[in-house]
């Protein structure tokens, strides 16, 4: 059968455009086959143009398009090449075809798991407003371990003992922030969006590094090594990549290991800021500055408008664009080694920093 005898072609006449009865009378049936459905006894007119509306995202079964009486021919013909429908799963249609919003892929996956299914990983993320989760990887759903459903190349199915008590989120079945983080990065093979991934969640106080550290105890070894190496930097107060990279270059170098994300306190117990790092015993704060690297242009802002207050109050202050980490590392380090040691000279400043 040639493509062109494949694709979708409409039919009907004018006053009955997007219409199907349904009659199990042959002499009363509607002269268009293409629009004829039947089931036993009962005639009526199904109305196709507004069937969508009837479903969430206009996501549908197709065995609820069944049970509402088209037949299987109609369905299938409609998810053609150029027709009206798009299947996104096997057993599950888009009443539409548009492109798949991502809302309707995920509940795409949730239909067609079934009962019980709880998402987790980005879209899980996603839903509760971590704006770094990915919408490129297939929807992730936890299924309880008892239930058995075939994964796709478009959605990644995990049966699990430890299903999470779900909450709601857009109308979904979503698993804590907690879980899902941990969920999405041990699927993911590269430091930085891990990191920044992790990160996000903990600064936006979805999750706390002991609570992440205790799933990662407790669940799947299998793909943990990233993510145990990325709560290792987020335990020691790393907030973002750009941190990291600054952390891994202070470990090879002579300096002692600073504190990270601290608050800083002059002599009248006035807050002077919450620096990325600060070397006490020295005073010495280390700012990576870059607006990329902050959740929001107000992050960035604060950065650049606390070194006065800083430098007034007597601290050495050091700016670093995250750039320069990996483009000048051996500049950078001989740079910060040289204020330090300059910093040592001076007399310490009565400033003070809370470790949190």
């Amino acid at each position: 059968m040639s493509t062109q005898s494949k694709r979708w072609r409409p039919s009907g006449t004018v006053g009955c455009p997007q219409s199907a009865w349904l009659s199990t009378d042959s002499k009363n049936r509607h002269p268009h086959q293409s629009r004829l459905d039947t089931l036993g006894g009962m005639r009526s007119l199904i109305d196709l143009a507004t069937l969508p509306d009837r479903y969430r995202h206009r996501v549908a079964k197709v065995a609820e398009l069944l049970d509402l009486g088209l037949s299987s021919r109609t369905v299938y013909a409609r998810c053609k090449e150029g027709g009206p429908w798009q299947r996104l799963l096997p057993g599950v249609i888009l009443l539409s075809n548009s492109s798949p919003s991502r809302d309707q892929l995920v509940e795409a996956a949730v239909r067609y798991a079934g009962v019980g299914a709880v998402v987790t990983g980005h879209d899980a993320l996603r839903l509760q407003g971590i704006r770094s989760a990915s919408t490129s990887e297939p929807p992730h759903l936890l299924l309880p371990h008892s239930r058995h459903v075939k994964g796709t190349p478009k959605l990644t199915i995990e049966r699990t003992v430890r299903l999470p008590e779900p909450f709601w989120r857009s109308g979904f079945p979503v698993a804590p922030a907690t879980r899902a983080a941990l969920d999405a990065v041990r699927l993911m093979n590269k430091s930085d969006p891990v990191r920044a991934l992790i990160a996000e969640v903990v600064q936006r106080e979805r999750s706390t590094p002991d609570a992440l550290c205790a799933e990662l105890r407790v669940g799947s070894n299998r793909g943990s090594a990233l993510p145990r190496r990325v709560m290792e930097e987020i335990s020691a107060g790393v907030r973002s990549a750009a941190e990291a990279w600054a952390r891994q270059l202070v470990l090879k170098s002579s300096l002692p290991e600073p504190l990270w994300n601290v608050p800083v306190f002059d002599e009248h117990g006035t807050l002077l800021g919450v620096v990325d790092a600060w070397w006490d015993e020295v005073a010495m704060a280390w700012e990576i500055d870059s607006f990329a690297f902050h959740l929001a242009p107000k992050g960035y802002r604060a950065t650049t408008t606390r070194s006065s207050g800083l430098s007034a109050a007597g601290i050495t202050v050091v700016h670093t664009v995250p750039q320069r980490l990996q483009q000048e590392p051996a500049q950078v380090l001989r740079e910060l080694e040289q204020i330090y040691v300059h910093a040592q000279s001076r007399p310490r400043p009565a400033v003070w920093a809370r470790n949190t």
